[in-house]
């Protein structure tokens, strides 16, 4: 069911293309070649089969019952019970403001926002973030590997699969609680087959964007690259990243290192300020 993720990051991946100008830190060079898309191609095939079949469908009978504010408050309610992922890994990556951040927006949705169904902190300055162990591995130094697309799952790379084990298993309260609890029918996946059905449900709004598109396969791929881009660089990666990505210029782009770190020490000053 984890193929609908590649859906709904379709638009953030969008806006990672519009920011060629912008310019900000650097990670791990990033890979341009796709040397397994034979066996990419045959996955993502029946990946398309599945969620024809099963998964689109039930995301659109998710829709039919529902309204848009009970979409809305269900979506701020797992993006919340998720919140500990981001908290965690800000921490492993040496973030230790935003963590910080990150718990007093956890905190503050969590009680006065009753139970995450409520954004009260956005209104309190303390926005969204995200980030996941394939991003601390990136900021660990950790290259982005051959794109990947496996069954059920849906696009991915040889670095981020790794944050499927790692932030289920470690920093995932949903995956706590369907490793300790066991009920008739498998209740205890129930909350993280909801989760995927309405990030598939958003994800419907989203599907005229690959419509007449000369091969959906390439556009999957390059927005689900887009969009790690966009988040391993705090929304601001630098042209030459986005330039070596999509394959425009083979240079090595390690001696960025120092924009990141010159771009983090400034960045720093200016929240003391």
């Amino acid at each position: 069911m984890l193929q609908s993720l590649k859906l709904s990051l379709l638009r953030k991946g969008m806006l990672a293309a519009a920011l060629l100008a912008l310019a900000g830190c650097t990670i791990a060079k990033p890979r341009t070649d796709d040397p397994w898309q034979k066996f990419n191609r045959k996955v993502y095939a029946f990946n398309v089969k599945v969620d024809n079949a099963v998964i689109r469908p039930t995301a659109v009978a998710y829709r039919k019952i529902t309204s848009p504010n009970v979409r809305r408050v269900l979506s701020n309610f797992f993006a919340n019970v998720r919140m500990p992922i981001t908290i965690a890994n800000d921490a492993l990556q040496g973030e230790i403001k935003d963590a910080l951040k990150g718990t007093g927006r956890f905190v503050i949705n969590t009680t006065v926002g009753f139970l995450g169904f409520f954004d009260p902190a956005s209104e309190m300055r303390l926005p969204a973030q995200e980030t996941d162990f394939a991003a601390t591995l990136a900021k660990w130094g950790v290259g982005e590997g051959p794109y990947l697309v496996l069954p059920l799952i849906g696009s991915t790379t040889a670095r981020d699969i790794w944050r499927m084990p790692v932030d289920g298993r470690l920093f995932d309260p949903m995956g706590y609680y369907s490793r300790t609890h066991e009920y008739e029918l498998g209740r205890q996946y129930w909350p993280s087959m909801m989760f995927l059905v309405t990030l598939r449900a958003s994800a419907i709004d989203a599907e005229n964007l690959v419509e007449g598109t000369y091969d959906p396969y390439i556009f999957y791929r390059d927005a689900y690259r887009q969009r790690r881009l966009y988040l391993l660089y705090d929304g601001e990666p630098p042209f030459e990243a986005i330039q070596q990505l999509q394959g425009i210029q083979e240079d090595d782009i390690d001696d960025l290192l120092q924009q990141q770190q010159d771009y983090e020490k400034n960045r720093d000053k200016s929240d003391g300020h």
